[in-house]
């Protein structure tokens, strides 16, 4: 089946957001790539972004990786705030729902906080201090279903 893995990307804190998600998450990142280390002839890169991420990667759970990258100044700026989509996460259990939730959410905007829903998983969602927006939902008959 076919895998989908966010891509996400910064106006220069690439890094400071991906060392953020990598403290709640937990793992080793898979890949860095700065913009020097691309840097040639055809792809010219100014002093001041050579030390920006080009790629990064951070695998989560067994299946996912979250990637991302720093857009370079002459691309433009991201308007964080009118990003409307937002990345989900299946949590594998209520404690690691509120782990993600509470561990993700700090310093942002919690928009629906986690609790019981009214159709019937636990479930939350957020903007983070980096302008993302995240749901954590944690289905109790979707784990019973899979045991089943």
């Amino acid at each position: 089946m076919a895998q989908i893995n966010p891509y996400i990307h910064f106006n220069g804190n690439a890094e400071e957001a991906f060392n953020f998600y990598k403290s709640v998450f937990g793992g080793e990142f898979a890949m860095i790539v700065r913009f020097k280390d691309m840097a040639s002839e055809e792809f010219p890169v100014s002093e001041n972004e050579a030390e920006k991420i080009m790629h990064i990667a951070l695998p989560i759970g067994k299946h996912s990786i979250l990637m991302g990258s720093d857009t370079p100044e002459s691309m433009g700026k991201h308007n964080e705030n009118e990003n409307r989509s937002k990345i989900s996460i299946g949590a594998e259990s209520k404690e690691e729902a509120d782990l993600l939730f509470n561990g993700l959410s700090a310093g942002g905007h919690i928009e629906f906080p986690i609790a019981d829903s009214p159709w019937g998983s636990y479930f939350g969602m957020f903007r983070d201090k980096y302008g993302l927006e995240w749901m954590i939902d944690f289905d109790p008959g979707q784990q019973e279903r899979t045991a089943g």
